[in-house]
């Protein structure tokens, strides 16, 4: 992205970064920067925000990491034909697809890759660090919204990916946000570099369709004293999310948090269960269907039945931007560890705070006040960062003592037998 550089810029590294949903959050940054389109659904662009001091979008800069190869301009040519990215836009945005392209470096582990976990760990955080100083961004943030991997099997398995990639954000000082239902921050290990690292994260697993109604459905049953008795539901998914879910252990990780909705809004779990199918001629869409039994009055047997038919990365898209925004605004203000107030966008949010969408918006609306410069003057369009210039935000981070746990964290992965190949960074 082009940007002033009499304005401090945010640099977004996403993990999956040539997948379904980095492309269309790179083309649709660069299609609403450029007035092609207007930012529907994204919160941070709607009035509740405005002076909270946010990145705009024109000062985001685009990079990550990826197993895949696809230049990001050729997978945006595949969304336009499945539907996905509107006709012509692709075209419009073509430089800058191309320039978050130069910007994506070879993730991993892959296939025949012979580095230890603490190699893979310094050469993720060195790409990060050299993308924040090359571009001189004032700070930037790391977005993982690659495919979903399998539960850990335990604390004597290889690190999963996700876990590895959390790790080098901590080392190279930048705040980190799980749109995915891996395990990521969660992971003991990193779970405490986090703890030490003094910066803000979020996550995780984005709640983008099925789970959202859950989260304003199952509050309304309890408010109203409805009995509910049975709560099913079946998804139908293509893509890569449908591909990777494909793998029961996977499916298992992503059905926590659907299920965990429920049991926090009403207070007990239901029966039923919620089931995955992988249909590849569905693409990038999805259909959601929840099948809900319940007892009313005199005990009254009654059925309410949804159905949600949606394109995943256009859900999934401007939750990734506003994110992003927050979290770098969050890190700006010197807000430090979970950000339980980006509740309001996840299937199973860190930290204490409400489970109702309406109480995790509150939350949300609070968190804009708390973000306001304390002169009133946030604009929306950046904020020279507290103490230094570009880049150095970042540097303070690492000099509190994130970039001093590299020890730390190869004692933590030396000698864990190598995990077995991921999955194509693709979500």
């Amino acid at each position: 992205m082009s940007a002033s550089l009499s304005r401090p810029r945010v640099g977004v590294w996403l993990i999956g970064a040539r997948g379904s949903v980095a492309t269309t959050v790179v083309t649709g940054c660069a299609a609403i920067t450029a007035g092609l389109h207007p930012p529907t659904g994204m919160v941070t662009e709607s009035a509740i925000f405005a002076g909270s001091g946010l990145p705009a979008l024109s000062d985001l800069v685009f990079g990550g990491h990826d197993t895949l190869d696809c230049p990001l301009p050729k997978r945006a040519e595949t969304l336009t034909a499945g539907g996905v990215l509107p006709p012509g836009v692709a075209n419009a945005v073509t430089a800058e697809l191309a320039a978050a392209d130069r910007e994506i470096r070879p993730g991993g582990p892959t296939r025949g890759d012979t580095r230890s976990e603490a190699e893979l760990i310094t050469a993720f955080a060195d790409d990060i660090r050299d993308f924040v100083h090359r571009h001189e961004l004032d700070r930037a943030v790391v977005v993982n919204v690659a495919s979903t991997e399998p539960a850990s099997q335990g604390p004597d398995s290889p690190l999963p990916a996700s876990t590895l990639y959390a790790l080098a954000a901590l080392r190279a000082g930048c705040p980190y946000v799980n749109f995915t239902p891996s395990e990521g921050m969660h992971h003991p290990v990193a779970a405490r570099e986090a703890e030490r690292s003094g910066l803000p994260y979020a996550g995780r697993d984005g709640k983008t369709g099925q789970t959202l109604l859950r989260a304003v459905l199952g509050p309304m049953f309890a408010q109203r004293a409805l009995s509910v008795r049975a709560w099913s539901g079946t998804n139908l998914l293509g893509g890569g999310d449908g591909a990777a879910l494909a793998d029961p252990a996977a499916a298992a990780a992503k059905n926590a948090g659907k299920e965990r909705v429920l049991a926090d809004t009403l207070g007990t779990v239901p029966e039923g269960e919620v089931h995955i199918d992988d249909v590849p001629a569905l693409g990038d869409w999805k259909t959601a269907w929840d099948h809900i039994a319940f007892d009313g009055f005199l005990g009254t047997r009654m059925i309410l039945q949804t159905i949600w038919q949606g394109c995943d990365s256009a859900l999934a898209a401007p939750l990734v931007l506003d994110l992003a925004r927050l979290t770098a605004r969050a890190h700006e203000t010197g807000l430090t560890g979970p950000l339980a107030e980006l509740g309001f966008y996840f299937k199973d949010p860190v930290g204490d705070g409400p489970a109702s969408l309406g109480e995790q918006y509150a939350a949300l609306t609070g968190l804009g006040e708390r973000l306001r410069p304390a002169n009133g003057d946030g604009d929306g369009n950046g904020a020279t960062a507290p103490g230094g210039g570009r880049g150095g935000a970042v540097e303070e981070a690492a000099a509190r003592g994130v970039g001093h746990q590299e020890s730390a964290d190869e004692a933590a992965v030396q000698g864990a037998d190598r995990r077995e190949p991921a999955a194509g960074e693709r979500r």
